[in-house]
Protein backbone atom coordinates (compact mmCIF):
# COMPACT_ATOMS: atom_id res chain seq x y z
CA UNK A 1 0.00 0.00 0.00
CA UNK A 2 1.49 3.40 -1.28
CA UNK A 3 1.20 6.35 0.84
CA UNK A 4 -1.22 7.61 -1.58
CA UNK A 5 -3.51 4.78 -1.23
CA UNK A 6 -3.54 5.09 2.16
CA UNK A 7 -7.28 6.24 4.02
CA UNK A 8 -8.31 6.36 7.85
CA UNK A 9 -11.08 4.72 8.91
CA UNK A 10 -12.97 8.05 8.70
CA UNK A 11 -12.09 8.70 5.02
CA UNK A 12 -13.00 5.11 4.24
CA UNK A 13 -16.08 5.72 5.82
CA UNK A 14 -16.86 8.88 3.50
CA UNK A 15 -15.51 7.43 0.22
CA UNK A 16 -18.08 4.28 0.91
CA UNK A 17 -21.35 5.90 2.32
CA UNK A 18 -21.22 3.72 5.71
CA UNK A 19 -20.40 4.74 9.27
CA UNK A 20 -17.19 4.16 11.03
CA UNK A 21 -18.83 1.55 13.49
CA UNK A 22 -20.34 -0.24 10.26
CA UNK A 23 -16.71 -0.48 8.92
CA UNK A 24 -15.41 -1.81 12.14
CA UNK A 25 -18.00 -4.25 12.15
CA UNK A 26 -17.84 -5.60 8.50
CA UNK A 27 -14.14 -5.77 9.72
CA UNK A 28 -14.77 -7.98 13.21
CA UNK A 29 -17.06 -10.05 10.90
CA UNK A 30 -13.90 -10.80 8.45
CA UNK A 31 -15.72 -8.96 5.37
CA UNK A 32 -12.61 -6.99 4.97
CA UNK A 33 -8.94 -7.84 6.07
CA UNK A 34 -7.71 -5.75 9.21
CA UNK A 35 -6.17 -2.66 8.30
CA UNK A 36 -2.24 -2.38 8.32
CA UNK A 37 -0.72 -0.69 11.51
CA UNK A 38 1.83 1.69 11.40
CA UNK A 39 2.28 2.02 15.10
CA UNK A 40 -1.40 2.97 16.42
CA UNK A 41 -2.64 4.13 13.49
CA UNK A 42 -4.23 1.19 11.00
CA UNK A 43 -4.97 2.60 7.71
CA UNK A 44 -6.70 0.66 5.03
CA UNK A 45 -6.44 0.99 0.67
CA UNK A 46 -8.00 -0.30 -2.27
CA UNK A 47 -8.50 -3.83 -1.20
CA UNK A 48 -10.82 -2.62 1.65
CA UNK A 49 -12.44 -0.01 -0.38
CA UNK A 50 -13.38 -2.34 -3.60
CA UNK A 51 -14.48 -5.20 -0.79
CA UNK A 52 -16.76 -2.82 0.92
CA UNK A 53 -18.09 -1.53 -2.31
CA UNK A 54 -19.29 -5.01 -3.33
CA UNK A 55 -20.61 -5.80 0.09
CA UNK A 56 -22.99 -2.32 -0.31
CA UNK A 57 -23.81 -4.02 -3.56
CA UNK A 58 -24.67 -7.21 -2.25
CA UNK A 59 -27.41 -5.54 0.33
CA UNK A 60 -29.00 -3.89 -2.18
CA UNK A 61 -30.17 -7.12 -4.03
CA UNK A 62 -31.40 -8.32 -0.50
CA UNK A 63 -28.51 -10.59 0.58
CA UNK A 64 -28.32 -10.80 4.30
CA UNK A 65 -25.08 -10.75 6.41
CA UNK A 66 -24.33 -14.37 6.27
CA UNK A 67 -24.98 -14.79 2.64
CA UNK A 68 -22.23 -11.81 2.19
CA UNK A 69 -20.09 -13.79 4.07
CA UNK A 70 -20.62 -17.10 2.78
CA UNK A 71 -20.75 -14.82 -1.12
CA UNK A 72 -16.90 -13.63 -0.16
CA UNK A 73 -15.72 -16.44 1.45
CA UNK A 74 -15.96 -17.88 -2.38
CA UNK A 75 -13.45 -15.27 -3.71
CA UNK A 76 -10.09 -16.37 -4.31
CA UNK A 77 -7.53 -15.59 -1.63
CA UNK A 78 -5.25 -14.22 -4.29
CA UNK A 79 -8.24 -11.98 -5.65
CA UNK A 80 -7.22 -8.07 -6.38
CA UNK A 81 -9.15 -5.19 -5.88
CA UNK A 82 -9.84 -4.86 -9.59
CA UNK A 83 -10.87 -8.80 -9.25
CA UNK A 84 -13.33 -8.06 -6.96
CA UNK A 85 -14.61 -4.56 -9.04
CA UNK A 86 -15.14 -6.74 -11.74
CA UNK A 87 -17.59 -8.92 -9.21
CA UNK A 88 -19.55 -5.71 -7.85
CA UNK A 89 -19.63 -5.09 -12.45
CA UNK A 90 -21.18 -8.01 -12.97
CA UNK A 91 -23.87 -7.68 -10.21
CA UNK A 92 -25.00 -4.03 -10.57
CA UNK A 93 -28.55 -3.67 -11.78
CA UNK A 94 -29.23 -3.34 -15.07
CA UNK A 95 -32.03 -0.59 -14.71
CA UNK A 96 -30.62 2.78 -14.90
CA UNK A 97 -32.71 3.95 -12.03
CA UNK A 98 -33.11 1.40 -9.25
CA UNK A 99 -37.03 1.34 -7.38
CA UNK A 100 -37.52 3.69 -4.95
CA UNK A 101 -40.37 4.17 -1.95
CA UNK A 102 -42.26 6.84 -3.18
CA UNK A 103 -46.16 8.37 -1.61
CA UNK A 104 -49.02 8.79 -3.75
CA UNK A 105 -48.88 12.43 -4.64
CA UNK A 106 -45.56 11.67 -5.96
CA UNK A 107 -46.55 8.79 -7.64
CA UNK A 108 -49.09 10.60 -9.55
CA UNK A 109 -46.61 13.60 -10.07
CA UNK A 110 -44.47 11.35 -11.95
CA UNK A 111 -47.10 9.94 -13.77
CA UNK A 112 -48.49 12.99 -14.74
CA UNK A 113 -52.02 12.13 -14.10
CA UNK A 114 -54.34 11.07 -11.25
CA UNK A 115 -54.76 7.41 -10.37
CA UNK A 116 -57.53 5.98 -9.26
CA UNK A 117 -57.69 2.87 -6.73
CA UNK A 118 -58.46 1.01 -9.80
CA UNK A 119 -55.19 2.29 -11.58
CA UNK A 120 -52.94 1.60 -9.06
CA UNK A 121 -54.66 -2.07 -8.46
CA UNK A 122 -53.46 -2.05 -12.32
CA UNK A 123 -49.92 -0.67 -12.13
CA UNK A 124 -49.66 -3.50 -9.25
CA UNK A 125 -50.91 -6.22 -11.00
CA UNK A 126 -48.57 -5.14 -14.09
CA UNK A 127 -45.74 -5.45 -11.55
CA UNK A 128 -45.05 -1.69 -12.60
CA UNK A 129 -45.97 -0.86 -8.66
CA UNK A 130 -44.96 -2.96 -5.81
CA UNK A 131 -46.75 -2.84 -2.29
CA UNK A 132 -44.56 -1.83 1.08
CA UNK A 133 -45.36 -2.63 4.33
CA UNK A 134 -46.17 0.79 5.08
CA UNK A 135 -49.57 0.98 3.16
CA UNK A 136 -48.62 5.26 2.16
CA UNK A 137 -45.87 3.95 0.30
CA UNK A 138 -45.21 2.15 -3.31
CA UNK A 139 -41.66 1.34 -5.06
CA UNK A 140 -41.52 1.96 -8.31
CA UNK A 141 -39.21 2.05 -10.89
CA UNK A 142 -39.31 5.30 -13.60
CA UNK A 143 -38.50 3.21 -16.35
CA UNK A 144 -41.28 0.75 -15.52
CA UNK A 145 -43.51 3.44 -14.61
CA UNK A 146 -43.54 4.86 -17.77
CA UNK A 147 -44.61 1.47 -19.56
CA UNK A 148 -47.43 1.38 -17.11
CA UNK A 149 -48.42 4.26 -17.64
CA UNK A 150 -48.39 4.18 -21.14
CA UNK A 151 -50.46 0.96 -21.38
CA UNK A 152 -53.18 2.70 -19.11
CA UNK A 153 -53.17 5.33 -21.67
CA UNK A 154 -53.80 3.40 -24.86
CA UNK A 155 -56.96 1.82 -22.82
CA UNK A 156 -55.97 -1.64 -23.14
CA UNK A 157 -58.42 -4.33 -21.30
CA UNK A 158 -57.47 -5.44 -17.64
CA UNK A 159 -56.78 -8.76 -18.69
CA UNK A 160 -55.38 -8.25 -21.90
CA UNK A 161 -52.46 -6.12 -20.78
CA UNK A 162 -51.94 -8.63 -17.37
CA UNK A 163 -51.45 -11.63 -19.99
CA UNK A 164 -49.03 -9.40 -22.26
CA UNK A 165 -47.26 -8.73 -18.70
CA UNK A 166 -47.72 -12.11 -17.60
CA UNK A 167 -45.98 -13.36 -20.88
CA UNK A 168 -42.96 -10.89 -21.64
CA UNK A 169 -42.50 -12.00 -18.00
CA UNK A 170 -41.49 -15.40 -18.16
CA UNK A 171 -40.21 -15.44 -21.89
CA UNK A 172 -37.73 -12.58 -20.39
CA UNK A 173 -36.99 -14.56 -17.25
CA UNK A 174 -35.98 -17.65 -19.55
CA UNK A 175 -33.81 -15.58 -21.63
CA UNK A 176 -32.19 -14.13 -18.75
CA UNK A 177 -31.26 -17.02 -17.08
CA UNK A 178 -29.92 -19.15 -20.31
CA UNK A 179 -27.60 -15.64 -21.53
CA UNK A 180 -26.68 -15.65 -18.09
CA UNK A 181 -25.09 -19.74 -18.66
CA UNK A 182 -23.54 -18.58 -21.45
CA UNK A 183 -21.87 -15.39 -19.91
CA UNK A 184 -20.69 -17.21 -16.96
CA UNK A 185 -19.80 -20.17 -19.09
CA UNK A 186 -18.60 -19.43 -22.55
CA UNK A 187 -17.78 -15.40 -22.43
CA UNK A 188 -16.69 -14.54 -18.80
CA UNK A 189 -13.79 -17.26 -19.60
CA UNK A 190 -12.65 -15.94 -22.87
CA UNK A 191 -12.35 -12.37 -21.64
CA UNK A 192 -10.16 -13.74 -18.52
CA UNK A 193 -8.02 -16.07 -20.73
CA UNK A 194 -7.32 -13.34 -23.11
CA UNK A 195 -5.14 -11.71 -20.06
CA UNK A 196 -7.68 -8.50 -20.33
CA UNK A 197 -6.91 -6.90 -17.01
CA UNK A 198 -10.02 -7.12 -14.49
CA UNK A 199 -10.81 -3.18 -15.34
CA UNK A 200 -10.83 -3.45 -18.83
CA UNK A 201 -13.36 -6.38 -18.38
CA UNK A 202 -15.54 -4.92 -15.91
CA UNK A 203 -15.72 -2.21 -19.20
CA UNK A 204 -16.10 -4.75 -21.79
CA UNK A 205 -19.55 -5.54 -19.20
CA UNK A 206 -20.94 -2.53 -19.13
CA UNK A 207 -21.12 -1.93 -23.42
CA UNK A 208 -22.43 -5.51 -23.52
CA UNK A 209 -25.44 -4.45 -20.97
CA UNK A 210 -26.81 -2.23 -23.78
CA UNK A 211 -25.84 -3.76 -26.74
CA UNK A 212 -28.23 -6.92 -25.40
CA UNK A 213 -30.88 -5.31 -24.74
CA UNK A 214 -30.61 -3.91 -28.02
CA UNK A 215 -30.16 -7.26 -29.44
CA UNK A 216 -33.41 -8.14 -28.13
CA UNK A 217 -35.30 -5.61 -29.13
CA UNK A 218 -34.43 -6.19 -32.54
CA UNK A 219 -34.80 -9.97 -32.22
CA UNK A 220 -38.74 -8.68 -30.89
CA UNK A 221 -38.81 -6.41 -34.08
CA UNK A 222 -38.15 -9.04 -36.87
CA UNK A 223 -40.44 -11.90 -35.01
CA UNK A 224 -43.07 -9.43 -35.13
CA UNK A 225 -42.94 -8.65 -38.14
CA UNK A 226 -42.57 -12.47 -39.41
CA UNK A 227 -45.42 -13.18 -37.56
CA UNK A 228 -47.52 -11.05 -39.17
CA UNK A 229 -46.15 -12.10 -42.76
CA UNK A 230 -47.01 -15.40 -41.75
CA UNK A 231 -50.61 -14.39 -40.66
CA UNK A 232 -50.96 -13.12 -43.97
CA UNK A 233 -50.07 -15.91 -45.87
CA UNK A 234 -52.43 -18.16 -44.02
CA UNK A 235 -55.29 -16.21 -44.83
CA UNK A 236 -54.78 -15.58 -48.32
Amino acid sequence: MTPSERLSVEQLAERVGMSVRTIRFYAGRGLIPPPVREGRNGFYGADHLARLELVRELQAHGFTLSAIEGYLERLPADATPGDVALQRTMLAPWLSDLPEAVDRETLERRAGRSLSDDDIELLVALRVVEPTPDEDLFRVAPAHLSVGIGLMNLGLPVDGAIEAERIIESHARAMAEELTEVFRVKVLPHYRASGEPPEAIAAIIEQFKPLTVQALVTAYESAVNETKRATIRRRT
